[in-house]
């Protein structure tokens, strides 16, 4: 699993780089925080989660925008309930969560300080940047932990506005389904990138590419993702769109679930409708495709093996686990299975660089306690999980001793594509011939080659013509190199071909930029 509010690159380039998340040398001891909110972020009692942030002096960010999956400061919550504006809560005592778990110490100065009220209402997933939560200024750290640390919570973060071009324009629909499962007024939120010659050519129709970033990734960075798919030579002119499958509990991947709604049916039946409609697509399962990335590379095999009539091919690269029998190298099947540890009792890695272990299980599940929600392993819980007694998602493990609970896993075998496809297939087959391409690294940075190994073993065992491939010496991003891009292209080019639509060659190549893990 693979997650933070980040952009893949950047994550990437913090790989070569990971620092020591604490110094004993010279710390300081552990401060304690006073924290009030003013009327105008929040006029009603406040029931809800107050984090605190840390942050090093002069690195051009502010501490709210963490934690870094790879570099995580210490940070620290506590759940507060019915706390009125001017009243003044403390974290740092006995009730307060704080990362690392055994947080003793502090690492070196000089280090900033900045609370946050995670309101919750803009159904976001980044608790630091999520819209409508309050946010206080960051305040230096005194040198000793000797006088309480006051913050005001006296700021709101706005929402991100969207920037429209003559080609990238901003799409917003009300779903009735969505809104009726969450009981509110709820939208879906795509962008749109206009083929080169689209204004001039309005008799025209196109093929349509949907796209889904990985985690953290959101339809902001259509314009540049775009360059992925329809730009160069082999390219095809298509309308490219680029979802938005950021939702409060994380990424919601575009699957029906009991936490997140019926994102999958809302997607198929409210927004494609409209999109196709408004910017004269062909509007046909033969051209219209679907691709995606890390979370977005599951979310657009999914949505192809589970509406195999609504799209006419999917193209998944470095995909999150599409065989739960190598869940990031955990088998969830396993008799004893855990999170933390292996068979042999050695901690359980999550990310790499090279052969380097450089991020573990434990570590980032703890980190993810602490923020409360919008993480990336307990995302994969709102979606895959039903909901425990508590109305929240059913832990999958133990946050302690990371075991897996079994009657979970069981519940998570509807999500289980590997699973999915060997059970339907001879409903399956037949409708998925010539619309599988699953492409990932040989020495993953997330260890996802291994889930993708067994799906190629089970399709070849079924008779598919999926092309599914781990391409050795490629890492989570390296695959998307200028190969792999021309070659998606090509594919895509062929597959509208053979499908009778025009292949008309998109022009001019753009620099991608992927976002999310």
């Amino acid at each position: 699993m693979k997650r933070a509010a980040f952009l893949l690159a950047a994550a990437m380039a913090l790989l070569s780089a990971v620092p020591a998340l604490t110094r004993a040398a010279a710390a300081a001891p552990l401060p304690r925080f006073h924290v009030a909110f003013t009327s105008e972020v929040e006029a009603e009692p406040f029931t809800g989660r107050v984090l605190v942030y840390l942050g090093r002096a002069g690195d051009g960010r502010e501490p709210r925008s963490g934690p870094n999956w790879f570099a995580p400061q210490p940070f620290f919550a506590l759940d507060v309930k019915n706390i009125k504006a001017g009243e003044t809560i403390t974290v740092g005592g006995p009730n307060t969560k704080r990362f690392p778990r055994d947080l003793k110490e502090l690492p070196d100065g000089p280090l900033l300080a900045q609370a946050v009220l995670d309101r919750n209402v803009g159904g976001e997933s980044r608790v630091g940047a999520g819209a409508g939560n309050g946010f206080s200024s960051p305040v230096a750290l005194p040198p000793t932990g000797s006088e309480p640390v006051r913050l005001l919570i006296d700021k709101t973060v706005e929402p991100a506005a969207f920037r429209e071009t003559a080609r990238t324009k901003d799409v917003v629909v009300p779903s009735k389904l969505l809104s009726d499962f969450y009981k509110r007024p709820t939208v879906m939120r795509a962008a749109v990138v206009l083929p080169e010659g689209y204004a001039a050519e309005t008799a025209r129709r196109y093929p349509v590419l949907y796209a889904i970033p990985g985690f953290g990734g959101r339809h902001f960075q259509a314009e540049g993702y775009s360059g992925l798919y329809t730009s160069g030579p082999a390219a095809p002119k298509m309308l490219f769109v680029m979802l938005d499958p950021d939702c409060a509990t994380g990424h919601h991947v575009f699957a029906d679930s009991a936490s997140n709604g019926p994102r999958g049916r809302a997607l198929v039946e409210e927004l494609i409708p409209a999109i196709e409609k408004q910017f004269r697509a062909i509007g046909k399962p033969g051209a219209r495709f679907v691709a995606g990335h890390s979370s977005g590379g599951w979310s657009s095999l999914w949505l192809q093996v589970t509406y195999t009539d609504t799209f006419g091919g999917v193209w998944s690269t470095s995909p999150d686990p599409v065989d739960f029998r190598d869940f990031q190298r955990i088998d969830l099947y396993a008799k004893d299975a855990n999170m933390f540890r292996d068979a042999a009792g050695k901690p359980r890695p999550i990310a790499r660089r090279g052969d380097t272990p450089v991020l573990y299980y434990q570590q980032f599940s703890d980190m993810e306690d602490v923020l409360g929600r919008g993480g990336q392993l307990a995302s994969f819980e709102a979606v895959f999980s039903p909901r425990g007694r508590d109305g929240q998602p059913r832990p999958l493990w133990d946050r302690v001793t990371g075991a897996v609970d079994p009657e979970t896993v069981r519940a998570w075998q509807k999500y289980d594509i590997r699973l999915k496809l060997e059970r339907d297939w001879k409903t399956l087959g037949p409708k998925l011939a010539g619309k599988l391409h699953v492409y990932t690294g040989g020495v993953d940075t997330f260890y996802l080659e291994g889930a993708v190994a067994l799906l190629k073993e089970s399709l070849t065992k079924l008779g598919s013509d999926a092309k599914v491939e781990v391409i050795p010496g490629k890492d989570h991003g390296s695959i998307l190199d200028a190969a792999m891009r021309e070659r998606l292209a090509r594919e895509m080019a062929e597959t509208l071909k053979k499908n009778g639509v025009d292949t008309e060659a998109a022009g001019t190549p753009r620099s991608p930029a992927v976002s999310g893990r």
